[in-house]
């Protein structure tokens, strides 16, 4: 449970912390839910300027590099229906960073299968309900690091 944005924001600098190259994390939920919010604590995590994080709702990609892993920040909202095959947004997924997907909805079959979900829901004015989910083997490694960093 994330009772602010700030603590929406440490869930990511956490979660960041823990990433290695190659991760992806798929940020689900409604409009204003907190996937940004979540995603500049992520690059906060990965040593990066949070300020520097916002939707990329136009670029459909945002590239962040000078943290300890580079931070690709893709925000599909806009692209229900289409084809992203020409834009080049696999290429993250080899390229040795964290690779963060808003609205992975949109992607369909192409979503990685070994990924992190993690899904944003209202619960009141600033408190939100934050649930993880792995679908993978590298994604259940994070998950678990995740769980016992909490005890930290």
């Amino acid at each position: 449970m994330s009772h602010s944005s700030l603590h929406t924001e440490r869930i990511g600098e956490r979660l960041a912390r823990l990433a290695r190259p190659g991760d992806v994390l798929a940020l689900w939920g409604e409009l204003g839910a907190g996937k940004t919010v979540l995603a500049k604590g992520i690059a906060a995590g990965l040593g990066l300027d949070a300020a520097d994080v916002s939707s990329p709702t136009f670029l459909i990609l945002r590239e962040h590099r000078g943290g300890r892993l580079p931070l690709f920040h893709l925000d599909l909202y806009r692209l229900e229906n289409a084809d992203l095959g020409t834009t080049g947004w696999e290429e993250t997924l080899e390229s040795g960073g964290l690779t963060v997907i808003e609205w992975p909805d949109r992607i369909g079959a192409a979503l990685p299968e070994d990924r992190l979900d993690v899904r944003l829901e209202h619960i009141a004015e600033t408190k939100r309900a934050v649930t993880l989910r792995a679908t993978g083997p590298r994604s259940a490694e994070l998950l678990e690091e995740f769980r016992g960093s909490l005890g930290a």
